[in-house]
């Protein structure tokens, strides 16, 4: 996988002839091989909704097309991860797209040190947003019992799951005006007004909960249930997929999600849902 990075970095070289970042230094938060798994398989969750996300966007057909080939294989690498983390390794029917911002709302804060002459990132960075009960994929169970085992393996099915529609959700997040990434060089900031909703960003849907006993910088929501074509279809909510907190229930498609930018009061987290 890393010989795949490495390939990767080259491809995005050759595009931008010369013109792209210079490598920077990166701190993670994993102390163990499980959490390093669990973080790797979110980070590939990210690194491929971010790109799936602005792709169609592009004026570079051809650019858009090499991009598409590199974050193909990345969709490989999450699977893998799952699957040495003991989880179903394909949960949903389809890969939700994120904005540019989201991406590096979440990427941002693991840069600690970057080249004084790599060109400034424009995007905007949300407040950080935390999921405090997330459902947790690293307790590491070898056992005889079907279902309950999170072994690595081809695939389990899991008895009793990560998380179900109706679950309580308890959330907290930053203020606006935090210092972020590598130098501290980065500031939050919003420019969406009181937070009332959770946005579910799974699958080919942006589902939204209210957000209720709001006290400060934290509330509550619900896991919501829902199919993504009606009865006996896939359920919107499942694998690792994004929550964030805004101020309107805005419709938004696959297609023009960043007009949901303005309204984000904080996030995206990473859900860990199944």
């Amino acid at each position: 996988m890393a010989d795949q990075e490495v390939g990767h970095a080259t491809l995005l070289s050759n595009i931008l002839q010369g013109r792209g970042a210079k490598q920077c230094t990166y701190q993670y938060p994993f102390q163990t091989v499980r959490s390093f798994i669990d973080f790797c398989q979110k980070l590939t969750r990210w690194g491929e909704s971010g790109v799936f996300g602005f792709l169609e966007h592009l004026d570079s057909r051809a650019a858009a097309t090499l991009l598409l080939d590199s974050i193909s294989t990345e969709s490989r690498q999450q699977m893998v991860f799952r699957q040495f983390e003991g989880l179903f390794p394909m949960p949903v029917w389809f890969i939700p797209g994120i904005t540019q911002s989201m991406a590096w709302t979440l990427l941002a804060p693991y840069l600690v040190e970057c080249p004084a002459e790599n060109p400034r990132i424009e995007w905007q960075n949300f407040p950080a947003l935390n999921v405090t009960n997330n459902p947790d994929a690293t307790p590491y169970w070898n056992t005889s019992v079907i279902g309950n085992e999170t072994t690595p393996a081809i695939t389990h099915n899991r008895t009793d799951p990560l998380s179900y529609p109706g679950r309580d959700i308890f959330l907290s997040w930053e203020t606006p005006g935090q210092k972020v990434s590598y130098n501290q060089s980065y500031t939050t900031n919003t420019t969406a007004g009181e937070p009332k909703f959770v946005a579910w960003i799974s699958q080919l849907n942006t589902t939204y909960t209210p957000l209720t006993n709001i006290n400060g910088q934290s509330g509550q929501t619900i896991q919501p249930g829902g199919r993504v074509f009606g009865d006996n279809t896939a359920p919107v909510v499942n694998g690792s997929m994004f929550v964030l907190i805004t101020d309107s229930d805005l419709y938004v498609t696959p297609f023009n999600l960043s007009m949901l930018n303005p309204h984000v009061v904080a996030g995206p987290a990473v859900y860990q849902s199944g």
